[in-house]
C-alpha cells in the first residue's frame, strides 16, 4: 500500500513538474517580448515577429501544449461567458487536439483484448491503418461477418489515469486558489471543476455514449429526414465501441453537395427540425453538431456521429425555454424577464426593471423586422450575456444549449443563405408552450401547492411545540455566520490588529528598557528600545494628523 502512495505521489510530482516547465517556458516568453530587451531583439531580428503572441494565443498555445485533458477544459471554458471574457473565448474557440496516433498494432491489440477475442473471429475484414486519431482514442473501420461496415473506436492506453492525475492537480490548485484568494468563491471555481470531471469521465466511458446513441435512435425512429448510426452493444465495451459507418458528404462541403444534386434548403431545414426536435420536444440533445460531426445522405438525409457530448434540460430549464419562447413570439420584455429569473432561481431581484429596459433595448434591434425574421438564437444569446452581466448564476447546460443553436444558425445559413431559421423554430416552441401550460399540467401544479399547503397545516403545531420545547428545555442552537466582506466586521477586526499591533509594541518598548537598566551592556536592548520608539512616534504622528484632517 505504501508504495503504490510513492508511486502516486511522484506520478503527480512528475506530471507536476511538466506542468510548471510548461507554464514557465510560455510565461517568460509573454515577459521577455514585453521588456526592453525583447522589444530590441524584435528589431534586429524579424524573424522573432512570429514568436510574438496576444495574451490569449499564449494562453491558447499553453493549454494545447498541456495535453488532452486541458484542451477539453479550454473547449468547455470557451463556452463560459460568466467566467472568462470574450477576447479569450474567441481564441480558445480555436483549440486543436494534436494527437499522435499510438502504434496501429499496439490499437489492434487493444481491440483484441477488449473484444476477448481475435480480430478475424470478429472481422471479416478489418483495416489496420488508423483513420482518425483524437485526444481520448482513435479509429479503425471494418467489416462484420454479417456484413455490417462499422466504425471501431479505441480508448488510448492510460488515457484515464492521465486524466485523472490531471484533474487532480486542477482540484488542488483551484483550492489553494479559493483560498488565498476568497473572491474566486463567487465564480465557484472548484464547481466547474468538479462538473468539467463529471463531463469528461462520461465521455473516457463508451457505454455512456452507446446508452446516448440507443436513446436517440430511439427519438428518431419514425423520422426518415435523421439518421443515427446502429451501435452493436454486444462487442462494446467502456474502451471499444463499434458502430454502423455512415458515408456521406459533411454539411461544409457545399461544392460537392451542389454538384450531386441536393437540395441544400431541404438539407438545412431537416438538420433544423432534428436539432430543434432534441432541444424543446426532448429536452437531450447532441451537445456538439459542428459539421465534422454531421453527414448529408441520399435523399437529403441529415446523419450525426459522435455522441459523447449531449445537453440536458432539467424541468426548470424546460420551463426557461417554454416562458422564454412565449415572450419571444409576444415580444413580452416581462414574460423573457421572469423566464431568466426563472432559470437563474432567483424569485425576488431588486434589479427586475432595470433588466427589462435592457432587454427592451435588445428586442427593438429587431422592431423592424417580423418575428418571423428574427435570428431566435441571437436573441437567447443576448439575453443570456445580459444574465451573465448582472452575475445571477445560469445553470451550465443553458451554455451548451446557446452553443448549439449558434451551431444550428451557422450550420443552415451555411447551406441556405436565404433561409430563415425563426418560422421553424414556432411551431415547436408553441407545442413546447402548451405541453407545459395544458390544463392538466396546471391543475397538477395547483394540486401540488394545494397538498403543500396541508402539508404545512399538519407539521405546524408539532414544529412550534418542538420549538418551545427547546428553547423551554435550554437546547436550542443559534448558528452565526459572520459575512467576511460585511464592513461592520472589517471595522470591528482592523480593531483588533490594531489592539495586537499596540500591545506588541508597548511589550517590545517596556522589556528593551528593562534590558538596558538590567544588562546596558547588550546592544539589542538599545536596538529594540530605539526601533519600537521610532515606530511609536510615527504612530502618534499618523493619529494626529488624522485627526487635523
Amino acid at each position: 500500500m505504501k508504495i503504490f502512495r510513492i508511486y502516486t505521489t511522484w506520478l503527480q510530482f512528475s506530471r507536476a513538474l511538466q506542468i510548471i516547465r510548461v507554464l514557465t517556458k510560455h510565461a517568460f516568453r509573454e515577459w521577455f517580448y514585453r521588456t526592453k530587451m525583447g522589444k530590441r531583439r524584435l528589431r534586429r531580428h524579424p524573424k522573432a515577429q512570429l514568436d510574438v503572441r496576444t495574451t490569449p494565443e499564449r494562453v491558447r498555445l499553453t493549454i494545447e501544449e498541456l495535453g488532452p485533458t486541458y484542451i477539453k477544459f479550454g473547449q468547455i471554458l470557451a463556452d463560459r461567458p460568466d467566467i472568462i471574457s470574450e477576447r479569450f473565448r474567441v481564441e480558445l474557440k480555436k483549440l486543436q487536439s494534436k494527437a499522435i496516433p499510438i502504434d496501429d498494432d499496439a490499437a489492434v491489440k487493444l481491440i483484441e483484448d477488449e473484444l476477448n477475442d481475435s480480430i478475424d473471429n470478429v472481422f471479416a475484414y478489418f483495416d489496420h491503418r488508423c483513420l482518425a486519431a483524437a485526444s481520448i482514442g482513435q479509429v479503425y473501420q471494418g467489416r462484420l461477418h454479417t456484413g455490417e461496415e462499422v466504425i471501431v473506436k479505441i480508448q488510448r492506453p492510460h488515457i484515464i489515469s492521465k486524466i485523472k492525475l490531471d484533474i487532480y492537480l486542477m482540484h488542488f490548485v483551484a483550492k489553494q486558489l479559493v483560498k488565498n484568494y476568497p473572491d474566486l468563491v463567487a465564480i465557484n471555481v472548484l464547481g466547474f471543476i468538479s462538473e468539467f470531471q463529471d463531463k469528461i469521465m462520461k465521455e473516457l466511458d463508451y457505454t455512456v455514449e452507446a446508452s446516448n446513441i440507443k436513446r436517440f435512435e430511439f427519438m428518431f425512429k419514425n423520422d426518415p429526414t435523421v439518421h443515427i448510426p446502429a451501435v452493436h452493444m454486444e462487442y462494446s465495451t467502456r474502451k471499444l465501441l463499434i458502430m454502423e459507418k455512415i458515408v456521406g458528404i459533411t454539411p461544409d462541403n457545399i461544392q460537392r453537395l451542389k454538384a450531386e444534386g441536393y437540395d441544400l434548403h431541404q438539407v438545412a431545414v431537416n438538420g433544423a427540425n432534428a436539432l430543434l426536435k432534441m432541444i424543446l420536444e426532448e429536452g437531450f440533445f447532441h451537445g456538439d453538431p459542428h459539421p465534422g460531426n454531421l453527414f448529408v445522405l441520399p435523399n437529403n438525409v441529415v446523419g450525426f456521429i459522435d455522441f459523447g457530448m449531449v445537453g440536458v434540460l432539467r424541468p426548470r430549464e424546460m420551463s426557461f425555454l417554454a416562458q422564454f419562447c412565449m415572450g419571444f413570439v409576444r415580444r413580452d420584455t416581462r414574460a423573457i424577464a421572469s423566464s431568466l429569473l426563472t432559470l437563474c432561481d432567483v424569485k425576488f431581484f431588486d434589479q427586475t426593471e432595470d433588466m427589462e429596459f435592457q432587454i427592451d433595448q435588445i428586442l427593438k434591434q429587431y422592431g423592424h423586422l417580423t418575428i418571423e425574421e428574427i435570428d431566435f438564437s441571437k436573441v437567447m444569446q443576448d439575453c443570456i450575456n445580459l444574465v451573465v452581466l448582472f452575475q445571477l448564476k445560469i445553470p451550465s447546460g443553458i451554455f451548451m444549449l446557446a452553443k448549439s443553436l449558434a451551431t444550428l444558425q451557422k450550420f443552415a445559413g451555411n447551406l441556405d443563405p436565404d433561409i430563415a431559421l425563426t418560422p421553424i423554430v414556432l411551431p415547436y416552441a408553441k407545442k413546447l408552450v402548451l405541453t407545459r401550460f395544458s390544463p392538466r399540467k396546471v391543475a397538477a401544479s395547483i394540486y401540488d401547492t394545494a397538498m403543500d399547503y396541508v402539508n404545512l397545516i399538519n407539521t405546524l403545531p408539532s414544529t412550534v411545540n418542538e420549538i418551545l420545547y427547546k428553547i423551554k428545555e435550554g437546547t436550542m442552537h443559534h448558528q452565526v455566520h459572520i459575512d467576511e466582506k460585511n464592513p461592520v466586521t472589517r471595522v470591528f477586526r482592523n480593531i483588533g490588529y490594531r489592539m495586537v499591533s499596540a500591545i506588541l509594541i508597548i511589550g517590545v518598548f517596556v522589556g528593551s528598557s528593562i534590558l538596558i537598566v538590567n544588562t546596558p551592556e547588550r546592544p539589542y536592548g538599545q536596538f529594540a528600545l530605539y526601533m519600537s520608539s521610532c515606530i511609536i512616534v510615527i504612530l502618534l504622528l499618523k493619529a494626529l494628523f488624522a485627526r487635523k484632517k
